[in-house]
């Protein structure tokens, strides 16, 4: 196994010492564990080309579970990770908060081929999450396909269906072939999924409430979908609840890694509409059967349950720093070459608000992920903010954007930064909070 970078400073070592003290006072090793999950990175194929051969890709896949995974807020979860692919990998968890994510630069060396690692992680927030292997892109001899997970919330959310729509990006070559991101796709074919099927049906009986969990998980590009001739209503952004509010002309914008939550009626047949930049495309269809069946009217969508964040962000007295995403000279790397030894892009205080003012300076939109927190968009006068908070955002050319979060969890946490190019390096950085 390859050595650990991770060199936590004496706050890091002396939490980790009062955690150890707690768990042996309590008369254990810790809380009980509540969940278990097996994954397996493995390879796989997926039928991209009809009535021709499968296509060879990589992928995460639970093998513990049949269909979806989900597990709950609150979950302490044993997750063993099995290797079977030849290059050194960990799942990367996006939309988990806390020290428990356990980001495999700053804290884990990645799992050797046909080796097994287990690991702890708590579910501290219920949300649409998402796991897989982009920090390792460099060495993925084939595209990897990325694992959904679902963090129930405590109490039953009242819909009639919930439902995963993962959609994926692929460059095919002539031969069929499917390119990794990273590298130039010159002669390749751009191709998109949802679940794994270049033609996605979901079935529906008329007065159906559904939730459609809807995750972006290609590598570099910036995404709009949309149900044609529906209302969608939006409840949660990247894994936290929002006020509902409709999308805009219906359509739902999500930047690579982004995951958006909308009720949606069934009420008549209609097309999955994709919108990758140049052309919008049909990937897909809700098939609704039968007639309305409901003696009482549906009711406008409620609030799901809060996760915890604070209501306010204390903006007049937030530290605040510049960060140009993925300027050269400064402090950018790829993942393979990352080491805490790095300058951190900046430091703070637990408990104390950060806004960061993001610059994009390259000609094309660049895609912003925070790990650890999560994060409010700031409005264009720093005196309010969206009303909704996220953990990626996409930035357009010569744009700043400035965001603000709470800095709750103390260690030391990733950031990323990628150009909506699949030839496109992956870089990183990373902040500490103390």
């Amino acid at each position: 196994m390859t050595t650990r970078i991770f060199a936590p400073t004496r706050r890091e070592v002396l939490a980790g010492v009062g955690a150890s003290a707690a768990g042996l006072i309590a008369g254990g090793a810790g809380p009980a564990i509540t969940a278990q999950l097996a994954l397996q990175a493995r390879p796989a194929t997926l039928a991209l080309r009809p009535g021709l051969p499968a296509t060879p890709v990589w992928e995460l896949a639970a093998v513990s579970h049949l269909g979806d995974v989900r597990l709950k807020r609150g979950d302490r979860c044993e997750v063993v990770f099995r290797n079977d692919l030849p290059v050194p990998l960990a799942p990367v968890w996006y939309g988990l908060n806390g020290p428990a994510a356990s980001d495999p630069l700053r804290g884990r060396a990645p799992t050797p081929p046909d080796a097994t690692e287990t690991s702890i992680i708590s579910i501290s927030n219920a949300g649409t999450l998402l796991a897989d292997f982009r920090l390792f892109e460099d060495g993925l001899k084939q595209p990897a396909r990325p694992l959904p997970i679902i963090a129930a919330e405590a109490n039953r959310v009242t819909v009639d269906r919930d439902v995963v729509l993962l959609i994926e990006e692929w460059r095919l070559r002539p031969d069929g072939t499917a390119l990794p991101p990273g590298q130039d796709p010159k002669d390749t074919t751009a191709l998109y999924t949802i679940n794994g099927r270049t033609s996605f049906e979901l079935s529906a009986a008329a007065d159906e409430r559904l939730r459609l969990r809807f995750i972006n998980g290609s590598q570099r590009s910036v995404l709009a979908m949309k149900l044609e001739n529906y209302e969608v209503q939006l409840v949660a952004l990247d894994g936290q609840p929002a006020e509902p509010f409709p999308a805009r002309n219906g359509a739902l914008v999500l930047a690579p890694g982004a995951r958006a939550d909308a009720f949606v009626d069934a009420a008549a047949s209609a097309p999955f509409l994709l919108h990758d930049g140049k052309e919008a495309r049909q990937v897909g269809s809700l098939l609704v059967s039968g007639k309305p069946e409901r003696r009482v009217p549906l009711t406008p969508p409620q609030p799901l349950p809060a996760n915890n964040l604070p209501d306010r962000l204390d903006l007049k007295g937030a530290l605040r720093f510049d960060v140009a995403l993925g300027a050269p000279d400064t402090g950018w790397t790829r993942p393979a070459n990352f080491s805490t030894s790095s300058a951190p892009a900046f430091r703070t205080k637990a408990g104390r608000t950060v806004v960061l003012a993001l610059k994009n300076p390259a000609p094309v939109t660049t895609v912003f992920h925070l790990h650890g927190h999560h994060f409010r968009l700031l409005d264009k006068l720093d005196d309010g903010w969206k009303p909704y908070w996220l953990d990626t955002l996409a930035i357009e050319p010569g744009q700043t954007h400035r965001i603000a979060f709470a800095a709750a969890s103390p260690g030391r946490w990733l950031i990323e930064s990628v150009v909506t190019d699949w030839a496109a390096p992956r870089l990183v950085r990373w902040y500490a909070v103390e």
